[in-house]
């Protein structure tokens, strides 16, 4: 029988090195692979509703115009109250799951959560009326804020009166 080479057995000390520093790098990227997978996967459960939110925001609106319509002297009613009582409740349900209005009215207009559909008289830049409500979902955008923006002519009860 013959004996096997004694060179041919050991490694020289440099491969077995490269070869560690390889399996360390592999466990490394593994590693990574792991984490961006799973931050991937909370933030797909985190955005699975959002078609469904999208879907709901109409009828929000709609009670809100529903609320808003109902004249002064029907306002007492019970049944009205029951409107206002869905709309808060379907607001609570939305914002329990992440949902915020984005602020508009009274803000410096962003193009990046309003969307101008006109201007007015007001100072400018700056939104003076809210066309329709804008929301986020978890501080991702859902659908802007339409919004009417100042274009710097005065208000009609900031000009000067006759003396």
């Amino acid at each position: 029988m013959e004996e096997p080479r004694p060179e041919a057995t050991e490694l020289p000390a440099a491969d077995a090195q490269r070869y560690l520093e390889n399996w360390r790098r592999a466990e490394a990227d593994f590693e990574n692979y792991k984490k961006r997978v799973d931050q991937e996967r909370a933030e797909s459960a985190r955005f699975a509703g959002m078609s469904l939110i999208i879907n709901l925001l109409p009828v929000l609106d709609d009670l809100d115009r529903a609320l808003m319509a109902i004249p002064d002297k029907l306002a007492h009613l019970s049944w009205t109250e029951g409107i206002r009582l869905i709309q808060r409740k379907l607001l609570a349900i939305l914002e329990s799951q992440g949902v915020a209005e984005v602020k508009a009215l009274g803000e410096t207009f962003d193009p990046s959560i309003h969307e101008a559909v006109g201007q007015a008289a007001g100072k400018e830049g700056e939104v003076v009326q809210e066309a329709q409500k804008g929301y986020t979902l978890h501080g991702r955008l859902v659908r802007p804020a339409f919004v009417i923006v100042g274009n710097g002519e005065p208000l009609e009860t900031d000009l000067p009166g006759p003396s």
